[in-house]
């Protein structure tokens, strides 16, 4: 009988599950993945090791982020932040739906209360960012190809884009489109209640944020319509 050499479960898949599986890193000596992991284990993990091993036995972040899934903008990066510091949620457009307890599929808001009950973050930010293709779907609709699930999660934010619009210089408009859906992501954190009551309690904060990606340069919400750059 043949050792093995692991602890994973022996676990029949069926054949299109199987290729699945392996399709992602078929070539091992090329496929990017697995280089960079090569790297984290060569460079970082020797000085890390000690830090993965007491984040083992739980984590204790301090701050939830919820971020949009574009790849330029990676709250981890950009934070220079340490494992177990950052609970990260990230979607298109980095919206937050509003508090709907209805017994339906709800990823955002199944983190946020994971975070805030279990976790016991002090902070949630929310961080938008420059050149952000799901705000700017909201503003031009959403591609054929995508109608299934993008068009109705950006539906949410397209009447706020519509009025900020109407509101500003045409050179404006992306930029205070993309802050507006910040600002809605904040208004709908604030109605869940066991957010709203914490924030009230002074035991949670909420920021808004907007990472610009040419300069990247950080600009904060301070108030309604106002994000100033930050040192």
């Amino acid at each position: 009988m043949t050792e093995r050499r692991d602890d994973s479960p022996d676990i029949p898949l069926p054949r299109a599950s199987l290729i699945a599986y392996t399709a992602l890193m078929t070539d091992e000596s090329s496929d990017t993945l697995l280089a960079g992991y090569r790297r984290f284990r060569q460079d970082h993990w020797p000085e890390a090791k000690a830090e993965y091993e007491a984040l083992a036995a739980g984590q204790k972040p301090h701050t939830l982020i919820v971020a949009c899934s574009d790849s330029r903008a990676d709250p981890a990066l950009i934070f220079d932040a340490a494992p177990g510091q950052l609970f990260v949620v990230r979607n298109v457009a980095n919206l937050v739906p509003p508090y709907e307890p209805d017994g339906q599929l709800h990823g955002v808001s199944a983190a946020l209360e994971f975070g805030v009950k279990v976790l016991g973050v002090s902070r949630i930010v929310v961080m938008g960012h420059a050149h952000c293709g799901g705000v700017a779907a909201m503003r031009t609709g959403a591609p054929d190809s995508v109608r299934d699930f993008v068009a109705p999660w950006i539906a949410q934010g397209e009447p706020v884009v519509r009025r900020v619009a109407e509101a500003v210089e045409p050179d404006q408009v992306e930029q205070a489109s993309e802050e507006a859906i910040v600002r809605l992501s904040i208004d709908n954190l604030r109605t869940f209640p066991w957010i709203a009551e914490r924030e009230a309690a002074g035991k949670l904060a909420l920021s808004g944020l907007h990472f610009g990606i040419a300069d990247g340069i950080l600009r904060a919400l301070r108030g309604p319509g106002r994000f100033e750059a930050l040192d």
